[in-house]
């Protein structure tokens, strides 16, 4: 059945460089897709619909988040209170017992269906909060049995929850205490990938580019490997220092560059030319304590789309609420609301190569809306503790209701 919303008081349609906004406005969703938006006035007589009054509050689309962490097992709260007294993160990951590889130990203890289990969990509280389509990330294995765990986990949760799930491969997040280097790259390119490939369990490759993991070469042979494997590329690039990573991307043709605090003009240089989206992790920014910003002013000269994500991951960032990362954009970072409206839909669609099919209010697009409790979207920003979230619509089918 055709499902109408009414009674908007804001519909968001958004566009690449505006929000599209219609006042007083409806939204026509058939067999799952866009069929029909406008004023209400030019509302057609309509039969046999559904019809959901948005009760004179905004309507905008679903939350993409591009870019998590989301299946691991335990938490790092000591962590944080070490960063409080002055250890940095630098500090703290090279510690076998800290950092990435506390996490790690953990998620190999655990089993697929304790994975599985706490990450409905996680994705559950995300759909509360607006998210419509998430990506997520391996990382937490480190070697071939449990990164394979990981990703199935993740093909199991694209059969079991009601959202679109997008697979990412980390196996290049850092590096297992086990092994030396080299022995463990050459395990991701001569076994992880080709199990990957042949199972089809992910759609994109990343790589932790950090000096003090995967240095730029180490992470642009990664990365050709898994394009060989039929695997996009994406890169962790340039966020504790310059790494070389915007580099990188460009190299690899990179859909996009993820967290990019320290990136150089030659890099984002490249991304401008390439047309490589940037993904902005602003909470990470905000549990690390990092001070420097993304150069936001530069990308905006050179015409980089900006994306935005959680990062959502036990240590860094262990938060999965799309509204109040838009909200961090603006207040850390300086994005517009606009931008940052923009920046967690259309343009994080496009950071999974999805912004043909989700991400903005156009005919023949996935039915993907969320209804606020707002009657104006700058409320987004200005209670941006509150949960503004009232219904969760995916393809055509409300998904949830907060009471």
């Amino acid at each position: 059945m055709a499902l109408l919303i009414k009674d908007i008081s804001q519909l968001l349609t958004v566009r690449e460089n505006s929000l599209g906004i219609i006042e007083d406005a409806f939204l026509l969703i058939k067999k799952g897709k866009i069929a029909s938006y406008g004023e209400r006035k030019s509302l057609p007589s309509l039969r046999k619909v559904k019809v959901v009054s948005a009760e004179n509050s905004v309507v905008l689309p679903g939350f993409v988040d591009c870019h998590t962490h989301l299946v691991f097992a335990g938490t790092r709260e000591k962590e944080l209170e070490a960063r409080f007294l002055g250890e940095s993160y630098k500090k703290i990951t090279e510690k076998k017992e800290g950092g990435i590889l506390a996490t790690v130990e953990k998620t190999r203890a655990s089993s697929f269906r304790e994975l599985l289990v706490k990450a409905k969990e996680r994705i559950k509280e995300g759909i509360k909060w607006g998210t419509t389509t998430v990506e997520i990330k391996s990382g937490y294995g480190l070697d071939t049995k449990n990164e394979l765990k990981i990703l199935r986990v993740i093909k199991r949760l694209q059969k079991e929850t009601e959202i679109d799930i997008v697979p990412t491969f980390l196996g290049a997040h850092f590096l297992p205490p086990e092994k030396k280097k080299e022995d463990y790259i050459r395990e991701i390119i001569e076994k992880m990938l080709p199990r990957i490939a042949k199972e089809k369990l992910a759609v994109f490759c990343d790589v932790f580019c950090e000096k003090l993991v995967f240095n730029s070469s180490e992470a642009e042979r990664i990365l050709l490997a898994g394009k060989r494997y039929g695997l996009l590329p994406k890169i962790h690039a340039d966020e504790l220092e310059p790494s070389g990573g915007a580099e990188v991307g460009v190299k690899v043709g990179a859909v996009s560059c993820e967290h990019l605090v320290y990136p150089t003009k030659k890099g984002l240089r490249g991304m401008a030319e390439k047309k490589i989206t940037a993904v902005l992790l602003p909470s990470t920014a905000l549990f690390l304590g990092i001070r420097s910003l993304p150069p936001v002013s530069e990308m905006r000269r050179l015409g980089i789309k900006i994306a935005l994500g959680s990062d959502f991951n036990p240590g860094t960032s262990p938060l999965n609420k799309m509204p109040i990362v838009i909200a961090f954009a603006t207040f850390l970072y300086h994005l517009t609301m606009e931008e940052a409206i923009i920046g967690a839909t259309l343009n994080s669609a496009r950071a999974l190569k999805l912004e043909k099919r989700i991400g903005s209010i156009e005919k023949g697009k996935d039915g993907d809306v969320i209804i606020l409790k707002v009657p104006d979207y700058r409320f987004l920003f200005y209670n941006f503790g509150d949960n503004p979230v009232r219904t969760v619509i995916k393809r055509g089918k409300v998904i949830l209701v907060n009471r």
